[in-house]
């Protein structure tokens, strides 16, 4: 392809980053009738149900119900999604426990764990079908905007004019950069060490979460009877883990959960990804988007990362539809702000109560120590608060 694309054949939306949330992008604004074009630089990962991806998520209801607007979630569901339909949390020095059960939320079940290659793998198998333009391997190298749309120039050669552009290509974004948007970063010295593991007594469907003093460590339900956890630990504690015989991480895992479920040990390899807090200072720049990864990365206690990265798509999705059904510019500059406003403002507040929480609970002060059991306890036994801490991670 030499030059742009002619005018008369340029794209509505042009976004670089097919991940999760990449993809979901591209597909809901398909199906709302727009022409869009998907940049990536690598072929997506085929999911095998033999090997399961170590990067699980812990997928809300909001969600799930995406992707069934979407048309993949019977796929996904069909391949595998195990439901939890708990979840208890408790803390290491004491007091009192969280519990949330579907049964009281007059639900089947609280959310779902999804592999991330299963959800990347259903999601662009729906691409060609929708008229998704897919350009990979490829990735943005430059970028140009003005009031009337954006063009991109690509390294395999490529160029791509479109009305508006989205930046789904991570926590490092390209381009994020070439807009000119600056993130708030913070390091938390932390790692979270991810593996599957089989445990002596049954999940029970339920996810469990422990707060140890150097960090919470969580025990996601998943199928055949296995566990996927996702430990948080200070970086060096986490490279000693990791460096454990199996009959050692065992031993030492098994202490961390209490022996919750009894005994449990590894049935995959150990990884480990460094955690932190990232957020974009804007969300939109001009004609330039900013969603997902991109925007916000944050402390995965809450299992919410990809969560809010799939509601910054729905929220753009129903932008969209509004000024369809008004016959409006969707891509009028007030509502590409109102939109920016509302996702910047439900991630920040996300990304700094998990924050919050895990320096309330990642810590051997006294003093936090004996306030932390008493207010799990307390909000165990507040059915209207358990009832809205649990809407607001499930998005309904």
């Amino acid at each position: 392809m030499t030059g742009y694309l002619r005018s008369g054949a340029r794209l509505d939306v042009a976004i670089a980053g097919g991940g999760v949330v990449g993809a979901a992008c591209a597909l809901a604004l398909a199906r709302a009738g727009l022409e869009v074009g998907l940049v990536e630089p690598r072929p997506a990962a085929r999911w095998s149900a033999a090997q399961p991806d170590l990067r699980v998520y812990a997928l809300a209801p909001d969600n799930a119900a995406l992707l069934g607007r979407l048309g993949v979630w019977p796929q996904v569901l069909a391949a595998r999604a195990q439901p939890y339909r708990r979840m208890r949390v408790w803390d290491a020095a004491g007091g009192g426990e969280l519990a949330f059960d579907a049964a009281a939320m007059a639900r089947d079940e609280l959310g779902w764990i999804v592999e991330n290659d299963l959800l990347v793998d259903r999601l662009w198998a729906a691409l060609a079908s929708a008229g998704v333009q897919l350009h990979c391997p490829a990735r943005v190298e430059a970028m140009e905007q003005d009031a009337a749309g954006v063009r991109l120039t690509l390294d395999d050669g490529s160029r791509l004019e479109a009305r508006i552009a989205v930046a789904a290509d991570g926590g490092a974004s390209k381009l994020r950069a070439l807009a000119g948007l600056d993130v708030d970063a913070h390091d938390y010295g932390q790692r979270g060490v991810v593996c599957f593991i089989e445990t002596e007594r049954p999940h029970e469907d339920t996810a469990w979460q422990r707060f140890l003093a150097t960090g919470p460590l969580a025990l996601l339900p998943f199928t055949g009877g296995r566990s996927s956890i996702v430990w948080t630990l200070p970086d060096a504690e986490a490279a000693r883990v990791l460096a454990l015989d199996e009959d050692a991480f065992a031993i030492e895992l098994t202490d961390a959960s209490a022996a919750r479920l009894g005994k449990a040990r590894a049935v995959s390899a150990r990884a480990a990804f460094p955690l932190r807090r990232q957020l974009v200072r804007q969300q939109v720049a001009g004609r330039v988007l900013v969603l997902g990864d991109a925007a916000h990365v944050v402390h995965p206690l809450a299992g919410q990362g990809v969560n809010l990265g799939l509601r910054d798509v729905s929220a753009l999705a129903a932008e969209i539809a509004d000024a369809q059904v008004r016959r409006a510019d969707w891509t009028a500059e007030h509502r590409l702000q109102r939109w920016a406003r509302r996702r910047r403002s439900d991630n920040t507040i996300s990304a700094y109560a998990f924050e919050g929480i895990n320096r309330l609970f990642s810590n051997a002060d006294p003093l936090a120590t004996l306030a932390r059991g008493p207010l799990l306890g307390l909000a165990g036994r507040l059915p209207p608060l358990q009832r809205a801490l649990w809407r607001h991670a499930a998005g309904v």
